[in-house]
């Protein structure tokens, strides 16, 4: 059995966001041969194709970062029922430019927490359609709309309802077999 390292995105820039909360909570999950490391979306300037002839540093940061894994975790939430703009900043810089696409074959998993009783639905969809034209490989089931409740939830991850935590702990396992299938037949190349 093979140990990865998944990285991890939070899709809102806010450093309260409760999307950073549940991805505290599926790390705590998580079966205990992955390891995470957050990739940080914050400080990117807006992506213009003006800047395929020479990446700024944060754009070069945000590449090698992706590079450095095995599989990305999206954990993000709903704005205007879509991905926050910032959130398709990041995978525009990553999958540009073109012909240097870091996200080309890369195991993926979509998730996030809304107060809403859709969980973020409507911004996965939107989300799954981006990473389809980036030829991301999708874990489609289970799907996770999670409607955040802040007495379920602690700031530090831990979770107080049992029922949550065995399916956040399922979506975790589940997602490390999609990563292990995917990389059986498509191994990245570091």
């Amino acid at each position: 059995m093979s140990a990865y390292t998944v990285g991890y995105i939070v899709g809102s820039l806010s450093s309260t966001s409760i999307n950073r909360i549940l991805a505290k909570a599926l790390i705590k999950l998580a079966p205990d041969d992955l390891s995470f490391v957050e990739i940080s979306i914050r400080d990117l300037p807006l992506y213009s194709q003006d800047y395929d002839a020479d990446y700024p540093p944060q754009g070069r940061a945000l590449k090698e970062a992706i590079a450095a894994v095995d599989a990305i975790l999206f954990v993000t939430p709903e704005f205007n029922r879509s991905i926050p703009g910032g959130l398709k900043n990041a995978i525009d810089w990553a999958s540009r430019p073109w012909g240097q696409n870091s996200f080309d074959h890369m195991p993926v998993a979509v998730i996030g927490a809304s107060p809403g009783a859709i969980g973020t639905a409507l911004a996965q969809q939107s989300l799954r359609a981006v990473l389809s034209f980036t030829n991301t490989r999708q874990m489609t089931a289970p799907e996770g709309y999670i409607t955040f409740d802040p007495e379920i939830y602690s700031d530090d991850g831990s979770i107080s309802d049992d029922s949550t935590a065995e399916f956040l702990r399922k979506y975790m396992q589940e997602f490390r077999e999609h990563i292990e299938r995917v990389l059986t037949v498509l191994p990245r190349n570091r």
